[in-house]
């Protein structure tokens, strides 16, 4: 076994280790996504950071080094040159673009499902924005995430096996990662056909398209950085349609799947973009 996937399962034996640990506390003390106390979900939130701490506990054991830039780093630098600011700005307005779209097919086909806002149109207005601040400048558990799969295990899996199966096994396992909490009703709730392995499915499907955009801009930009804050950003749920969606409407799984059409969309994009460039050799064990 080479050296790199030595490290790479290191890294994955302590990242599910560590979080699943947390996450199983959670769901053996009888708690689920939508009944739990705050103090827990704090917990779960600790969780998150996991795969960040699992990125340094691996560099240190393995005495890979804190390089903290440039080639083989943590990609903790920030570079604004060579339009590199465009990703930035991206990476914080995109899910925007696309939770609002996606919303918007809700609005489509269950127009009922929407009423007046219980806010000012004022708030209604800079919604977007707001999320964005918040999403950007609070995504201590994002940054804990994207530190660890865009920080330390994409750039394992391409090395190991190259695009595209990278950006695929990445998005599968980081999908997988977040089982536990998908059987307690992470994201998709627990009341549709299936449960819970439809949406395990469905969040591993979700991770890779999600995954490769943040993939995409972590290597436009060579930091973790702006995939940390599109991921808060996205967790922030930036949509202002959301404001005027009624709280006793439930709706059902598979129109909260067209959601994400133009998140697929634009996964698939950056998937083309990714892969077409020149890829790199996998490198076979020893």
């Amino acid at each position: 076994m080479n050296i790199t996937k030595k490290r790479l399962l290191i890294y994955l034996g302590l990242s599910f280790g560590m979080a699943w640990l947390i996450f199983f506390i959670f769901i053996f003390t009888g708690h689920t996504w939508t009944g739990s106390s705050s103090e827990m979900m704090s917990l779960v939130s600790l969780g998150m950071l996991t795969p960040a701490l699992a990125h340094v506990i691996t560099r240190k054991i393995t005495k890979e080094g804190f390089r903290l830039a440039g080639e083989d780093s943590m990609m903790l630098g920030i570079d604004l040159k060579g339009k590199k600011w465009v990703f930035f700005l991206l990476a914080m307005f995109l899910p925007v673009v696309y939770a609002t779209l996606g919303d918007g097919f809700i609005w489509m086909i269950r127009p009922d499902a929407f009423g007046k806002p219980d806010v000012s149109m004022f708030s209604v207005i800079i919604y977007p924005l707001l999320s964005v601040v918040s999403g950007t400048v609070i995504s201590f558990a994002a940054f804990g995430e994207e530190f660890g799969w865009r920080g330390y295990m994409m750039p394992k899996l391409i090395e190991i096996m190259g695009m595209p199966k990278a950006l695929i096994i990445g998005g599968i396992i980081w999908g997988l990662w977040h089982a536990p909490l998908t059987c307690v009703g992470h994201n998709f709730g627990m009341d549709y056909p299936g449960f819970p392995y439809v949406g395990i499915i469905l969040m591993c499907l979700y991770c890779v398209m999600l995954g490769t955009v943040l993939t995409y801009i972590t290597m436009k930009t060579n930091s973790v950085w702006p995939a940390a804050f599109m991921h808060g950003v996205n967790n922030a749920l930036p949509s202002a349609l959301i404001l005027f969606m009624k709280q006793d409407v439930q709706t059902p799984l598979w129109l909260n799947v067209l959601t994400v059409i133009p998140l697929v969309l634009i996964g698939l994009l950056c998937f083309y973009l990714i892969c077409k460039r020149k890829k790199p050799n996998a490198k076979t064990s020893t």
